[in-house]
Formats: structure tokens, sequence, C-alpha cells
């Protein structure tokens, strides 16, 4: 169990000058930061090019969903929506073999749908347990920038908040049929998926297998579910 208290509390060695007013950040927040952008969009939609929109149409959903007070109560109704509001936009299946590089690989197809699941498991229920913390928060979209594979493309972004400084949040996006879909993202610099990639691969060499971590990884996340469920 404590390969997820070292997940969520493990501090990352990032320095961002004015969010929050803090220096450190944990795995939690780091996600939680993810997934809070993808409800703060500034422009419109019409305004922005498709990568850019896929991350608008998340945030429109959900920043709706944010409003009902009553909506926000229900921890299990909020895990669900949150989950199906970014699916369309987030690439958890790339994100998955990323985050477990080598181990991917040599993983069996039963072990990599396993993890996929649970790791999206682990990655909603994280944000849904901070959906209403954040407030006041603004996203300016940056010119995208063409490069050689036009599958491929970084959105860059910055997170505004009255008198504090810019926070520099830019997402790999990949287009997947037709669809673009983010698969990782960089706060200032700093890849989600890499710190990730720190603590499962420590935590395989702990546990002598990735069967035995994914099913600490299940059981936490069935705990925590029926923890906010009751």
């Amino acid at each position: 169990m404590w390969l997820f208290v070292k997940i969520e509390q493990t501090t990352i060695s990032i320095i961002l000058e004015g969010f929050m007013n803090v220096r450190h950040y944990t795995l939690f927040g780091f996600f939680t930061l993810w997934m809070f952008l993808m409800l703060s969009g500034q422009a419109s939609a019409a305004d922005l090019l498709p990568p850019q929109q896929a991350i608008e149409t998340a945030s429109a959903k959900l920043q709706h969903k944010m409003q009902d007070k009553t909506f926000i109560k229900n921890f299990s109704k909020v895990n669900q929506f949150v989950n199906e509001a970014i699916l369309p936009s987030v690439d958890f299946e790339k994100i998955s073999s990323l985050v477990l590089g080598k181990l991917w690989k040599s993983a069996t197809p039963q072990e990599r749908e396993r993890f996929k699941q649970e790791f999206q498991t682990l990655l909603v229920r994280t944000y849904s347990r901070a959906f209403v913390e954040f407030k006041d928060w603004s996203i300016r979209y940056l010119p995208i920038e063409a490069g050689a594979d036009e599958s491929k493309v970084i959105v860059k972004t910055e997170v505004l908040q009255p008198g504090l400084k810019p926070v520099a949040v830019d997402y790999r996006m990949l287009l997947t049929d037709g669809d673009w879909k983010a698969y990782d993202i960089m706060i200032e610099g700093v890849s989600l998926v890499t710190n990730y990639r720190t603590t499962f691969t420590s935590e395989v060499d702990a546990k002598g297998s990735l069967s035995a971590v994914i099913d600490s990884l299940a059981k936490r996340n069935i705990e925590a579910l029926a923890a906010k469920s009751s």
C-alpha cells in the first residue's frame, strides 16, 4: 500500500514560481493540475486549432458540471463523470506504455490491460478528489509550432492566476484515428510520465514483479473508492 502513498506524496523536484505559493509538488498535485487545466479554458473553441480544441472540449464539460454543488458532493458520480469527460482527450494506452517503459515490452497482454485500467483509475480518482479545490484559474493558449511529424504536437499553454506569475504547462499530443489525445504533460519542463515511470520502476524492483505492483494498485483503488463512497 505504501506504493500509492509514495505516488501521491513523493515530492517532485520542480520549482514553479507563483503556483499556489509553494515550491514543491507531489505526483497527486502534478496530475491534479493537468486535469484541472482541462476545465479552465479561456479561448472559445472556434479560436483554437484541433489539438487545442481537444483540451477545450473536455474543459467545457467539466466546468459546467463543476457548478452543480449537489453533484460534486457525490464522489462516485464525480469519478464516473470525470472519467467519461477526459477519456476522449487522453490516450491512456500510450501513457501507460510510456510510464512502464521497458516493463511494458516484457509485460503480458493481460498485465498491460490490467495496468492500464488500474493506472487510469488511479489518475481519475486522484483528480476527482480535488475536483473543486481550485478556483479563479484560466488558460492562455500559445501559438502551436508545426513540427516535421504532423501527427504529433506540443500544445503550449500558460496557467493564469490573478496577481501571480504565469506557469508554463505543455501537453504532448498525438493524432490517433483522427482524434488528438494528450499522452504527457510538462510543467515548467518537468514530465508527468517521467516521474511516474521512476516510481513504478522502483516499486517493481522492490516487489519483484509487475503483477505484484498491479495487485497492490488494484487493492488501493478499491479501498480508496469504497472509502469515498461510504
